[in-house]
């Protein structure tokens, strides 16, 4: 008896990883269709499959293959050429016009937008209303 709880004891305890249950192109949305745990001990790879939920790739992760969360980054509010508010903020003064942004991003990432009436380039933070940021910092 003494011998099985010594074998039991002495074994080491596997940890979970997740796990792309599917192919998920970059740039989707993971979903919790998208991902699962695996009793094996993957270098890098989640442990918890809620941690990804809600969360975008960045890279292609294939079926079978751990989900990192260096593959991950928070969802993109704004993609190249779309049509978005370009809001200048200055003490109590605010003006708000509509800027093409020139790149994708997230909340918060900094981003080039060009205003097409003047045509002239800003730098502004993206905000979580998708519109762009400009002389505010969050």
């Amino acid at each position: 008896m003494w011998r099985v709880l010594l074998l039991l004891a002495a074994s080491p305890a596997l940890a979970e990883s997740v796990v792309a249950t599917r192919t998920i192109r970059a740039q989707t949305v993971l979903t919790r269709e998208d991902v699962t745990t695996v009793a094996a001990d993957l270098p890098g790879a989640l442990q918890d499959p809620t941690a990804a939920l809600g969360l975008e790739a960045r890279v292609a992760i294939y079926a079978g293959r751990p989900v990192r969360l260096a593959d991950l980054g928070t969802p993109t509010l704004v993609h190249r050429n779309q049509v978005v508010a370009l809001v200048f903020l200055a003490g109590g003064l605010a003006i708000s016009t509509e800027g093409r942004a020139m790149a994708r991003g997230s909340e918060g990432e900094v981003i080039r937008v060009i205003n097409p009436a003047s045509r002239t380039t800003v730098s502004g933070r993206i905000g979580p209303d998708g519109a762009v940021y400009v002389g505010w910092d969050k």
